[in-house]
């Protein structure tokens, strides 16, 4: 819900500052207390959250207004004379609030940072496929936390099995000037979102396993549940699968068995399939197994142009496509 996210990454961190410039702790236990709980909390949410609706910089820019309220007090000399502990209900209040906002940004910040590291298995390295343009990961990582795709590895889930193979994907937006996903917060119209209509190139050389072309892209937040890949590019590059999923109905450029180099156009970002909004999601899987469903293969973890992306990083697309990534050929697993 567009009011949840405004409410927790607007209201909810400069609340959270206003507190601390304007109310700062009266004692040197409670003022430590008070910044290490913001300071915590709101470096935690910057990893957790999907920053998307909102400018991808405000979190940077909660950053300058934390170190900046901090400063303002060490000139103005608030903490000279205070006392070491705090005295009365409300200095004890205060600590109590800061304790709790230190142990979620304790919890949930160490995990979040735990996302960023390869998972145990295969890694294929693959060019960027994008065209021009700048690009947000809004789910990447090897956390759940932090990359909801992760939940289709839980062997006790039969209704997962089918969509194993995109354990490890990652979702793309695009970025507008403003560094927003779309013009408007949610607006319906799909052509509304930076990633609609963005150009897709083939990340690796190889033959193109599977497409679909003809699928609707839906007004948001409409979608096909049933058809989850919606209009999709099956690629196989050496011993792995890319797969392109939600791509734009009538886009696809390209067939099944035919052969393709780094650099040939696949067709566009679209809002096809399950998709709540356009978005890109690539992943790396080995192929299923014969009469299996398309994407039950065993999921792959995938570096793009040498990164392992993670939620809230940024790519910027490629104004043009030569050569090969240096090292072992794109699409081969490792």
């Amino acid at each position: 819900m567009i009011w949840l996210v405004l409410v927790s990454q607007i209201v909810l961190p400069l609340g959270l500052l206003l507190w601390l410039a304007l109310a700062p702790a009266h004692s040197l236990m409670g003022y430590a207390m008070q910044v290490a709980g913001v300071g915590a909390f709101l470096l935690a949410f910057a990893l957790v959250a999907q920053w998307a609706v909102v400018p991808w910089w405000l979190p940077r820019l909660y950053a300058g207004l934390f170190v900046l309220a901090i400063l303002v007090h060490v000139l103005r000399g608030h903490l000279s004379g205070l006392a070491v502990l705090p005295s009365g209900v409300g200095g004890w209040a205060s600590i109590t609030a800061s304790f709790v906002l230190l142990g979620l940004g304790a919890w949930y910040g160490p995990a979040a940072v735990a996302g960023r590291v390869l998972p145990p298995v295969p890694v294929v390295d693959i060019a960027n496929p994008f065209g021009p343009g700048t690009y947000l990961v809004g789910s990447g990582g090897s956390r759940e936390i932090v990359n909801a795709h992760l939940r289709t590895l839980d062997p006790e889930m039969d209704r997962y099995r089918p969509w194993r193979g995109q354990s490890y994907a990652v979702d793309f937006f695009g970025l507008t000037n403003w560094g927003t996903r779309a013009a408007g917060l949610r607006p319906a119209d799909p052509a509304a979102y930076a990633i609609f209509g963005a150009d897709l190139h083939a990340p690796c050389a190889g033959e193109v396993m599977a497409t679909e072309d003809h699928m609707p892209d839906f007004q948001v937040p409409d979608q096909d549940t049933v058809n989850r890949l919606g209009n999709h590019v099956l690629l196989r590059c050496g011993d792995a699968v890319i797969v392109f999923a939600h791509m734009r109905q009538g886009s696809v450029a390209v067939s099944p068995s035919q052969n393709v180099t780094l650099g040939t156009r696949l067709g566009e970002v679209g809002n096809s399939g399950a998709s709540t909004e356009p978005h890109l999601h690539i992943h790396a899987q080995r192929a299923a197994a014969e009469g299996d469903p398309p994407i039950s293969g065993t999921p792959l973890a995938l570096r793009i142009d040498g990164r392992f992306l993670v939620r809230n990083e940024r790519l910027r697309g490629r104004d043009r496509f030569e050569g090969e990534l240096s090292g072992d050929r794109p699409g081969q697993a490792r």
